[in-house]
């Protein structure tokens, strides 16, 4: 299409007036800003239609931010603001009868992103875990020292902490600024009466599910700065401070601010203001030692002997270092671990949740911003780099040289998420439209255009950032640059100064016209999935999603069903009711009547919805056990082979005749384990070849598959999940299946994976600096060639992870780029280009790398990298390698960074002193443990190949809180209880605990509850009542609606509809929570103290 502007402009509102959608059209927007069947931020997640407050609530994001909202100029348009996700019912609200030709409209403020209601805010604390942001923690040498009470030649007086009681967070052994509470209100009033959030009627109730971000009402905004090189002069100055954790007295000059109390975890900040000098987000980008050239205060009995120099390394001490000491007689190899009970496990490091979201801008000046933890809430200001939200390195300063990698001991990797859920109050992405010339790219790279290319020659060329090729500037894309060597137009085109951009894409970049958005549902009708209730679960949510599809002609839909044979539906508007096809043949598989099968869905709802409501009865009295999986997703296949699309798989049994059919390795499975553990992971591989290369095909003809295995039974995921895996899709797991309540996270999971933003017959590039080269890619996508990933379809949740390696030394200095393209279409249609820029610094010193080094990416790595061992490798040979990451990583700095070198102490770099609680938690993990089913282990890995960074650490180290007695908050507390370290010795016998990992939530319950709080908060009044299938409910108490509201903001937080179990003390269900402790002793590992003990020996070992 000609551009009625210069190329590169953005995309002029005009266009809105064409037939087909508005480029920035976002399809889940709705007319009505308070319609929820699509913005469903803020639901009454367990009430019913019926009752009082049960309609659609405003948006918890109407409130403006506190930052000044730099609203899209005139002729700049965006991409579609975030999506819907999980949530009520579609028969709730209408939906618009034809696609709006233009840009929704809504009387929103002008500080409100489009597509989202106004409203009050609702509290959203931040995701679980998080980690001190960078800099928050004030040391002599960084961080804290560790001393031990069994220490008996270190002269040190021993002072013993009380441990806090059962239910409140220790005192930490950091020194960090008190937390503070996020925005906070009240969900809603509290009903009368009980209310079920169970399965769903059509059209009535809202069901849960909302948004992972909390509202953009308080925010801190923290003054940035370069890095510390360049402002040493100006870090504010810090007396030297050394914390016990050990239970022995702090070596310190000062007197260490107090942690909030147990009573107020969380004080409100009562308006947004920059934090005081010192607190985490301060001037300095890397934090550093204001005495950096001063030895750190003596500790007794330590001694000051200079550890073995190498290149790279400082000459005095280092910042950012914590210290455990362990007392002599643990530190020798082969001593008694009964020293570990000397260190005091209340004082050892554990996650802090940061309370109030920062805002973070991606660049100050000419330096790269060090990016927030992933799990802590945080709101991006795009100033060059992407969103770290959108790509992530695992170090933020790049080793010149690939020995200093590897001395360093860590990974050097990205993680991507290209189409991550940006933050509400976060700008979107902005579209350019090149026109038909198609945007400016390097002729020697094919890199596009971005903030760090420099012009020369009055902006009459310019110089490649990734390869350093010089281009001719083309020359309706000139300008003249001013007197800093930019472009005067830099800070009006997005792709000069914004670190993601999406470009229009050019016919060049089509191979066929943009495909259709097609869905095919198809369902398991076997015996067995009818009976128990999988069947009529399945039609009822496809029933309620039909309302969520795209509006159009563009949308069109299929439905087949499956038990030993194939039934296709003909559902042509001209018949009187659908028409059954049955394909017989299950060996050599095809498709009657390919046009019928698939039709638009404007001409077939009534007769869709006609059929779903009848299957369930249809095959009621089916007595068919065997199931045909292969063949029909290859008949459903073959339907959609001309235009591609999602293909959504009910399956229920074990698949066991026509292609592909497999037969219970399980049992096959048990001898292995008990004879020899060298073999089980055999059944953690496909069993055979024909699904594989079934998936290929999918994958080259653009067909995406998601699986949701609705069962009792095993049904080898093994080798069903290599078709999702391969195809960009996913697998949903719910075992052991319950018709009671399971079918309502089925309508949730089923509606996000359908409403979230998404694209299909997608492409993906990552293109990095000379110097360092892309090594491999890892996730859900199929690669037939070495540097691209082509993924038939990719979503918000999907994260990819691209580990890099140098191909040649980088100068000191300089910084090194990456960029990822994402090629894809839009579900209306549109090819665009997604760009993600990330520009960051080279350094030779060592001590940078830990300084700098991401400890949510690095332990990502170390996830995803277990996963791709688990199906290969014996599972203490992939627990042992966890352990030796974790150990080497610990001695490089060890050996070459610390300055503290007595052997009673294990120093942990600042950045990475969680990393052995992570590892730990990881080697306990279900994916890493003998007891765990087959299934249940093949669906964690591959769980774990598409996870996102925020959810990797929730996923092995959950969080607990204390439900029995949560209390009401006030209006910017949190609404979330402080979490508790997942160890026995804060579980009471007369509680009642929370404990969630993102995807699964378990509630236990001690010997002792007090009958009355059972009562209120589940309606039974003993434990031994606990009923083994649960559907929560909402009582018309406040301790019931105060629980309500702690889960329904862990959902929205979380994206997804927790699964809940329930467990008690003293029974089997019990067992499954007291793995979970992750800190503790068991079956599966040593504690975390002991895990400590280890390490320190380890690396003793290795130094000595």
């Amino acid at each position: 299409m000609a551009a009625p502007v210069p190329p590169g402009a953005p995309r002029p509102g005009a266009n809105a007036r064409q037939q087909s959608p508005h480029p920035n059209f976002n399809p889940n927007f709705q007319t009505n800003p308070n319609s929820l069947a699509d913005n469903m931020q803020n639901m009454n997640l367990n009430r019913p239609h019926s009752m009082p407050n049960s309609g659609p609530r405003p948006s918890p994001f109407g409130q403006p931010p506190p930052f000044p909202q730099s609203s899209v100029t005139a002729g700049f348009p965006v991409a579609s603001p975030p999506m819907s996700r999980p949530g009520p019912p579609p028969g709730m609200v209408g939906r618009p009868a034809v696609i709006p030709a233009g840009p929704p409209q809504s009387t929103l403020p002008a500080n409100v992103p489009p597509g989202r209601p106004v409203g009050l805010p609702v509290s959203h604390p931040p995701p679980f875990g998080s980690r001190p942001p960078p800099a928050s923690l004030s040391s002599s040498t960084g961080g804290a020292v560790l001393p031990s009470s069994a220490f008996p030649s270190s002269g040190v007086s021993s002072a013993s902490a009380a441990p806090p009681p059962p239910g409140t967070r220790p005192i930490s052994f950091v020194s960090s600024s008190p937390l503070t509470g996020g925005p906070a209100g009240p969900m809603s009033s509290a009903p009368a009466g009980p209310s079920s959030n169970g399965p769903p009627a059509v059209g009535a109730g809202a069901l849960p599910g909302a948004p992972r971000f909390p509202p953009a009402a308080i925010v801190s905004q923290p003054p940035v700065g370069p890095p510390p090189s360049m402002m040493s002069a100006r870090a504010p100055a810090q007396a030297p401070t050394m914390r016990s954790v050990l239970g022995s007295s702090a070596v310190s000059s000062t007197q260490t601010p107090p942690l909030p109390s147990a009573s107020s975890p969380f004080p409100a900040m009562t308006q947004a203001r920059p934090p005081p000098p010192g607190s985490p987000y301060g001037p300095q980008t890397w934090s550093m030692q204001p005495q950096q050239g001063t030895q750190p205060p003596h500790i007794p009995g330590s001694t000051h002997a200079q550890p073995p120099r190498m290149f790279g390394m400082p000459q005095q001490a280092l910042p950012n270092q914590a210290m455990t000491n362990i007392p002599p007689a643990m530190g020798q190899p082969g001593a008694p671990m009964s020293g570990s009970s000397k260190i005091d496990p209340n004082q050892i490091p554990r996650p802090i949740p940061n309370a109030t979201p920062i805002v973070y801008e991606t660049r100050h000046g000419n330096s790269a911003n060090p990016p927030p933890p992933a799990t802590s809430d945080y709101i991006v200001r795009d100033t060059g780099n992407c969103s770290p939200r959108y790509m992530r390195s695992t170090i933020n300063q790049i080793p010149c040289t690939a020995d200093l990698l590897t001395t360093s001991a860590m990974q050097l990797a990205l993680l991507v998420q290209p189409m991550a859920l940006p933050h509400p109050s976060e700008d979107p992405i902005q579209v350019v439209d090149f026109g038909e010339s198609g945007p400016v790219r390097c002729s020697r790279c094919k890199g596009y255009i971005n903030p760090f290319m420099k012009f020369i020659d009055q902006g009459r060329k310019f110089i490649c950032n990734l390869c350093g090729f010089t281009d001719d500037t083309p020359r309706d894309y000139h300008c003249n640059l001013g007197p800093d060597g930019r472009r005067r137009d830099a800070d009006e085109r997005p792709e000069l100064c914004r670190g993601t951009v999406e470009f229009v894409a050019s016919k060049e970049y089509m191979v066929r016209d943009p495909m259709p958005a097609v869905y095919f549902f198809l369902i398991d009708v076997s015996m067995n999935a009818v009976q128990t209730g999988a069947t009529a679960a399945a039609c009822s949510a496809i029933n309620q999603v039909i309302s969520d599809l795209p509006e159009g002609t563009r949308t069109l839909v299929g439905i087949a069903t499956f038990d030993s044979t194939i039934h296709f539906y003909n559902l042509k508007r001209a018949l009187q009711q659908p028409l059954m096809l049955i394909v017989p043949d299950i060996q050599d598989v095809y498709t009657p009547l390919e046009t019928d099968v698939i039709v638009q869905l404007s001409e077939c709802r009534q007769h869709l919805e006609l059929l779903l409501e009848n299957i369930p009865t249809m095959f009621h009295t089916s007595t068919t056990a065997e199931s045909c999986f292969g063949a029909a997703i290859k008949a459903a296949f073959l339907a959609m082979k001309s235009t591609g699309g999602k293909l959504l798989v009910f399956q229920s049994v074990l698949p066991s005749v026509g292609i592909g059919a497999l037969s219970s390795r399980e049992a096959e499975g048990r001898t292995n384990i008990s004879a020899s553990e060298k073999e089980a992971h055999k059944l953690l591989q496909p069993a055979d070849k024909i699904l594989k290369t079934m998936a290929i095909e999918f994958a080259e003809y653009q067909v995406c598959v998601d699986v949701f295995v609705t069962t009792q039974t095993y049904v080898d995921i093994a080798s069903i999940s290599v078709i999702p895996r391969t195809t960009g899709g996913q697998v949903y797991y719910y075992y052991p299946f319950s018709a009671v309540s399971d079918p309502a996270k089925l309508y949730n999971d089923l509606r996000w994976n359908i409403t979230r933003p998404q694209g299909f017959e997608a492409v993906m590039r990552v293109r990095c600096s000379q110097g360092i080269q892309v090594q491999d890619y890892s996730g859900n996508f199929c690669k037939r060639i070495p540097t691209d990933v082509d993924l038939a379809g990719i979503d918000c949740d999907k994260c990819i992870l691209v580990t890099l390696k140098h191909d040649d030394k980088l100068q000191d200095g300089s910084e090194c780029g990456f960029q990822c393209a994402l090629l894809y279409t839009t579900v209306y249609g549109q090819r665009r280009i997604r760009v993600t820029n990330l520009s960051l610094p080279c350094t030779n010193m060592l001590s940078n790398l830990f300084r700098s080094a991401d400890l949510d990416t690095q332990f990502t790595c170390f996830l995803k990298q277990a996963a791709i061992e688990i199906p290969t490798c014996p599972l203490l040979q992939v627990r042992d390698h966890v352990t030796n990451l974790c150990i080497n990583i610990l001695l490089s700095y060890r050996k070459f960074c610390a300055t503290v070198s007595s052997t009673g102490q294990l120093i942990l770099p600042e950045a990475l002193k969680l990393l052995p609680l992570y590892s730990l938690a990881l080697i306990k993990s279900r994916g890493l443990r003998n007891d765990g089913r087959i299934d249940d282990r093949s669906f964690w890995f591959n769980y774990v190949s598409s996870l996102s960074t925020p959810l990797a650490i929730p996923l092995v180290y959950p969080r607990m809180f204390a439900i029995h007695n949560v209390d009401s908050k006030d209006g910017d507390e949190s609404v979330l209880p402080p979490t508790i370290p997942l160890s026995s010795e804060h579980v009471c016998d007369d509680g009642i605990y929370l404990l969630e990992n993102g995807e699964d939530a378990l509630i236990y319950f001690g010997s002792s509850v007090d009958s009355s709080i059972l009562q209120q908060l589940f309606g039974f009044t003993s434990v031994d009542e606990v009923p083994t299938q649960f559907v929560m409910q909402q009582f018309s108490n406040p301790l019931s609606k105060n629980f309500n509201d702690v889960v329904n903001v862990i959902r929205q937080q979380r994206c997804s509809y927790l699964r809940f179990t329930l467990c008690k003390k003293g029974d089997p269900s019990g067992m499954v929570f007291v793995s979970c402790m992750v800190e503790d002793k068991n079956a599966n590992g040593p504690s975390y103290v002991e895990f400590l003990v280890h390490i320190h020996r380890q690396i003793q070992m290795k130094m000595s």
